[in-house]
């Protein structure tokens, strides 16, 4: 069981209060879901399989923290999480992805983070490896071509043990960093069976890279030239590829994704169908609806990595709602998410504490990239009131998109000190609330203006 069965759904909401600012319930909704996974798994017997996640549907305007929420949960659980958009997928038979491709996602993230962690386990043997095949290569050619005669040539001189522990002290001391060695490695698949192996393929659980990489002629290398520390990097993951176990990683992930995966369905209002229209685009909406159903009610999806069962999987759906509402939803679909949490609208105050307090806000963000160029970013606490001001005013000028916004107005302010920055001498750049004003009033001014630019 990953870190997140030691949190309860207090230090849970703790820990997602570092980096997203209010929205309260819906911390607290997915707080109680993850804890009861941790829950679910001390449950003895036959009633362990019994019991089902309870489903989120996440409505609030965009930009006040539906997808962060869901993205930290996962970073936070080490769990499997995939976000999918609602409105790239279309009903049956007609062209676009099909539903499925959200577990198989999931299946890859699953695969994914388990083989980090695998790696993880044996990144030191795998560097020895590495290290011991990097000397090799430095030491001179192990291998020797065939001369024209009919006796091959002598074999070239190999370097005493003395001298291949001095050459490795040397690179471990970094002397042979600008060094470049030739070493082989693995051509990426055939071009045609890229192109060929698609998702129709998925579907019938065949990896047609997989069914070929052990022919003849298909599992090819090339050398490539490449500076002693590149080299060190790329030894490092052959080494440990060869060291992990795959099909226990696939099936350890295939029971990640079942037991703690989560998937994120966002924009879900856009496939609900709007009160009083029918038929049209409608109908394939509610197709769409009817292909979800079954996967959020538990199905087995076949995957190359083997079925994948659903039942398990916590689903988190997210949507504005503006034109239409849960209930436009068929009912089955509704019944699937039975707990609803409504986000609030980001106040002046919030916009505020975004720019202030999480661990990564824009501000801290934007500090350390000017500093890599000397330049020393402070902010008065009445500038940052400012931005938010003129964020808050744009956003009920314009459309509202949230903390987003915050975004469009840092870069318009930071545009002449970001653009000077590696042409001018280290210094401080302090600006505070007239400076604010004064690069960003005139275009607030002008309505139509701040519509493009803001």
């Amino acid at each position: 069981m990953s870190r997140s069965s030691n949190l309860t759904p207090r230090e849970i909401v703790g820990e997602l209060d570092r980096y997203i600012i209010g929205q309260t319930a819906a911390k607290r909704a997915v707080a109680i879901a993850l804890r009861n996974r941790w829950r679910r798994q001390q449950v003895n017997g036959d009633l362990r399989e019994e019991i089902y996640p309870k489903n989120i549907i996440m409505i609030g305007p965009t930009g006040v923290g539906k997808t962060e929420i869901a993205r930290r949960l996962a970073k936070l659980a080490q769990a499997p999480f995939v976000k999918v958009e609602a409105s790239k997928f279309t009903e049956v038979g007609y062209v676009g992805r099909d539903v499925d491709s959200m577990v198989r996602d999931l299946i890859e993230a699953a695969v994914s983070l388990v083989r980090e962690e695998e790696t993880e386990k044996v990144r030191d043997r795998a560097a020895e490896l590495a290290e011991n095949r990097l000397v090799e290569l430095l030491s001179g050619p192990a291998t020797v071509r065939p001369g024209f005669g009919f006796a091959p040539p002598p074999p070239p001189p190999q370097l005493s043990q003395t001298d291949r522990e001095k050459l490795r002290a040397q690179l471990r001391a970094g002397t042979l960093d600008d060094q470049y060695v030739d070493i082989e490695v693995s051509e990426a698949g055939v071009t045609f069976l890229r192109n060929f192996s698609g998702q129709g393929m998925e579907e019938i659980g065949v990896n047609l890279q997989e069914f070929f990489k052990n022919m003849p002629g298909f599992n090819r290398t090339k050398k490539r030239k490449a500076k002693v520390p590149e080299a060190m990097k790329i030894l490092e993951q052959e080494e440990a590829a060869k060291l992990i176990d795959m099909d226990r990683v696939s099936r350890d992930a295939v029971t990640r994704a079942e037991t703690s995966g989560i998937i994120f369905i966002d924009e879900i209002d856009k496939i609900a169908n709007r009160e009083g229209t029918h038929g049209g685009p409608d109908v394939s909406r509610e197709g769409v609806q009817r292909d979800i159903l079954p996967i959020v009610e538990g199905s087995t999806v076949t995957t190359k990595y083997g079925p994948v069962k659903t039942d398990h999987i916590l689903f988190i759906a997210a949507g504005a709602f503006h034109v239409s509402k849960p209930s436009d939803l068929i009912p089955e679909l509704q019944g699937r998410f039975p707990i609803r949490v409504e986000l609030d609208s980001l106040s002046g105050e919030d916009l505020v504490r975004i720019l202030k307090e999480p661990k990564n806000s824009l501000i801290r963000q934007y500090t350390a990239l000017l500093a890599t160029e000397g330049v020393s970013l402070q902010f008065t606490d009445e500038a940052l009131t400012e931005i938010a001001r003129i964020a808050q005013r744009v956003n009920e000028r314009t459309q509202n998109i949230g903390a987003r916004r915050l975004h469009t107005v840092l870069e318009r302010l930071l545009d002449e000190v970001s653009f000077t920055a590696s042409e001018e001498p280290a210094r401080t750049v302090r600006i505070d609330a007239p400076d604010v004003r004064a690069k960003l009033s005139e275009i607030l001014k002008d309505e139509d203006l701040s519509r493009y630019i803001l």
